[in-house]
């Protein structure tokens, strides 16, 4: 008669904790992380779900530290699969978990203005090292929004996690894509840090970009039905551009957006549409801008918008 193996008694995880930091900090990074992710993958078997957290927490906190990228990157998105396996509930404390492996990728500034003599590899060398940062990085809090979203975050996503991939993005990405770093932050709940990063951006930014991104701030805060926080946005940008004492870009596309944040408050409709009509050639000069008008019609005033490939089905049956 055959025996049936014995059923293995895992310690606590403060004791593997222990063990395997030793290790890592005997140098050995690639044994502690196969350590890591082995050792982990028992508690979670044994639906100790909290004990795997602690030790995947712990584990992409101290490669963090010790600056190695992808085995931190990889333990944290073992965090957020053992969070969604767990069906850990998205609040105070799960998410301030979260935020702490979030504030341990490292943020170093990239130098792009290297002098004739210095060495084009280095640069070649940060900028390759700061995209693999970001990626890492921006799918760990993807992962995480996830998450938020399944086990009982708003259903765009935790605003603290949206709030904390656009910082990311900003401070970190070589090559800087405001409309991807607008896009988290009217996610977010943090209008303040919002404006001061818009802010930050026209004082180095080409002077044609400054009043684009401030109208496509705005405009995403719009299509969301969010007429509050866009009206909060732009009295923090006008509190930072007179403290720092800074040249506001009085465009036409800024004096489209100050009128529509007005018509907005009114059940204005014909204005609406006279609005965009008269200021067409500022909108033109972002393609994504049209749209973002058509959400905000739909929004605010019950607009459907058009489907274009009904309008070229309707054509073809009138020629046929």
């Amino acid at each position: 008669m055959s025996q049936r193996p014995k059923r293995v008694v895992l310690p606590p995880a403060q004791e593997n904790i222990e063990k395997i930091e030793k290790v890592l900090n005997d140098g050995n990074s690639y044994g502690a992380q196969q350590m890591y992710k082995s050792i982990c993958a028992r508690y979670v078997s044994a639906q100790r779900y909290s004990e795997a957290l602690d030790l995947l927490q712990s584990g992409a906190c101290l490669q963090l530290k010790k600056n190695q990228i992808t085995c931190g990157a990889e333990l944290a998105a073992l965090f957020v699969d053992t969070l969604v396996k767990g069906k850990i509930p998205y609040n105070d404390e799960s998410l301030g978990r979260v935020r702490k492996i979030y504030e341990l990728f490292p943020q170093i500034p990239v130098k792009h203005d290297l002098g004739l003599d210095d060495d084009v590899q280095e640069l070649a060398e940060a900028l390759g090292a700061a995209k693999i940062r970001v990626e890492c990085c921006s799918s760990f809090l993807k992962a995480a929004l996830r998450w938020s979203v399944e086990f009982g975050a708003p259903r765009l996503g935790s605003p603290e996690i949206h709030v904390m991939l656009a910082e990311y993005l900003y401070s970190e990405s070589p090559e800087l894509d405001m409309a991807r770093v607008s896009y988290h932050f009217v996610r977010g709940n943090n209008h303040i840090k919002f404006a001061s990063t818009l802010v930050n951006f026209m004082s180095k930014c080409y002077p044609s970009e400054d009043d684009l991104a401030i109208a496509r701030a705005m405009l995403m805060y719009l299509s969301m039905g969010n007429l509050k926080d866009a009206n909060l946005l732009m009295e923090e940008i006008m509190k930072h551009v007179e403290a720092e004492q800074l040249e506001f870009c009085h465009s036409d596309l800024m004096q489209f957006i100050s009128y529509l944040l007005q018509t907005l408050q009114r059940d204005a409709f014909p204005l609406f549409s006279m609005l965009r009509a008269n200021y067409k050639p500022s909108i033109d000069r972002e393609p994504a801008f049209n749209e973002l008008l058509d959400e905000i019609a739909e929004k605010f005033y019950g607009i459907k918008r058009r489907n274009p490939l009904q309008g070229m089905f309707g054509e073809l049956f009138k020629m046929m």
